[in-house]
């Protein structure tokens, strides 16, 4: 998979709404309206990211926010898969 460059991460950021590339990843803090629908929203976020085998950083912080932040290891840089994998996680809390 080929890692994009920073014009078309641009690009890509116009189509998520909140998410940042910052440090060679694309990421979002979520802020849920409690402890327990942080949870449920990671595990959620986690089923996704199973199925697709794109495993995003979470990491939950002040009982009800969460970061996660998303790159392609493999490929050293941010790809296509990072942007699909946020939009599936933008889709959860709808």
């Amino acid at each position: 998979m080929n890692v994009l460059n920073k014009k078309e991460i641009e690009e890509k950021l116009n189509t998520i709404t909140g998410w940042e590339f910052k440090n060679g990843e694309i990421g979002k803090e979520f802020e849920l309206k409690d402890f327990k629908s942080a949870l449920q929203f990671v595990n959620s976020v986690g089923a996704e990211a199973e199925e697709m085998d794109h495993h995003p950083d979470i990491f939950i912080h002040s009982w009800n926010k969460v970061k996660i932040t998303v790159s392609t290891h493999s490929a050293g840089g941010v790809t296509e898969n990072d942007f699909k994998l946020a939009k599936k996680i933008e889709e959860i809390l709808k």
